[in-house]
């Protein structure tokens, strides 16, 4: 899709504009279809709060995002197919399901196969008719299930039972490591800290994947599906921060963080000198794996290197004592 920024005018900006009134994002003075400061700052608010980039900007990520926040629990009937349905109404779904321990996996609003099942499981409980869909009978049901219970939810129990049974090292352990490639110049420099963390992996024991090869640019939602495909223990990205701050980025959402993924981006900021840092994108919220993704304007061996073996270091680190070790956000 086009990229919306301030200066831009015409029916999109109007729609972009309308979805933020709605979600209670207010473009103060600027007249409708006209993208000026007043949208521009609504766009930053919004960004800020659903943990994306806030450059203000109207790209696909954004876009998508803000049609998502759109939806509540009710407002259409939820279902498998594909494309995938997504949405904070599946999310929602999502949330409620694991609190009441029907496995809806992370939630990430992406009505998938875990979704189907769950939902399959609630309705077999419940003795309701077995379709796999949430209608208003199942949502009503749910509903009044969540208002009763308030449990850990199964996305946190799963993410917990990784953290606990971690090794003391990276050998044998699949990673999956993902060169981002928006245009040539990342695409360069993120081939070579991937590669040449690929390669200290593989000296350590490790099973690096490689997410591309060097001449190739598969989409962002592709290596994220490919990741799940190869069944990958854990996920380490580099990327350039573009219009971002530097940092180590791990999955966090309105309703949901990866607390596996936090921990693993704390162990390797605090090694780089960087912040961990919550952020909706496909790598992050896709994969099934815990997933991190190293964002610094210095993509070099040398940087490659040092997460590789800050990998290494945070497994020892947490075998050792793995009591003492808390994501950054519950200190």
């Amino acid at each position: 899709m086009a990229l919306y920024r301030i200066g831009d005018i015409g029916e999109p900006v109007r729609d972009i504009q309308d979805r933020l009134i709605q979600l209670g994002f207010s473009i103060g003075d600027d007249r409708e279809g006209q993208f000026g400061d007043g949208t521009r700052s609504a766009v930053e608010r919004f960004q800020s709060a659903r943990s994306l980039a806030t450059d203000g900007l109207v790209g696909r990520e954004t876009w998508r995002t803000l049609v998502d926040a759109g939806y509540r629990l009710g407002d259409r009937l939820l279902y498998y197919r594909f494309p995938m349905l997504h949405g904070d109404d599946v999310a929602t779904l999502q949330h409620d399901l694991n609190a009441i321990g029907f496995d809806a996996g992370i939630v990430d609003g992406i009505f998938g196969v875990d979704v189907l099942r769950a939902v399959l499981d609630f309705q077999q409980n419940r003795g309701m008719a077995e379709d796999g869909m949430a209608g208003t009978e199942v949502i009503e049901e749910l509903t009044l299930m969540t208002r009763a219970t308030k449990k850990m939810g199964r996305e946190v129990v799963r993410e917990r039972v990784w953290l606990s049974g971690l090794p003391a090292n990276v050998a044998g352990q699949k990673v999956f490591v993902d060169p981002f490639c928006r245009d040539d110049l990342e695409a360069g420099a993120a081939w070579e800290a991937a590669s040449a963390a690929a390669s200290f992996l593989r000296e350590l024991g490790a099973n690096p994947i490689l997410s591309r090869s060097i001449d190739t640019r598969p989409a962002e939602r592709s290596r994220a599906r490919h990741a799940n495909e190869m069944a990958a223990d854990m996920v380490i990205g580099f990327s350039l921060p573009g219009t971002d701050r530097p940092g180590v980025f791990f999955f966090q959402s309105p309703l949901s963080r990866s607390e596996s993924g936090e921990a693993l981006a704390d162990g390797i900021a605090t090694r780089l000198g960087l912040e961990a840092i919550g952020r909706i994108s496909p790598i992050l919220r896709e994969t099934r794996a815990t997933a991190i993704v190293v964002t610094v304007p210095l993509l070099d061996p040398r940087l490659g290197r040092a997460v590789a073996r800050g990998i290494q270091e945070w497994l020892r680190l947490r075998a050792e004592a793995p009591g003492d070790q808390v994501p950054s956000s519950e200190r």
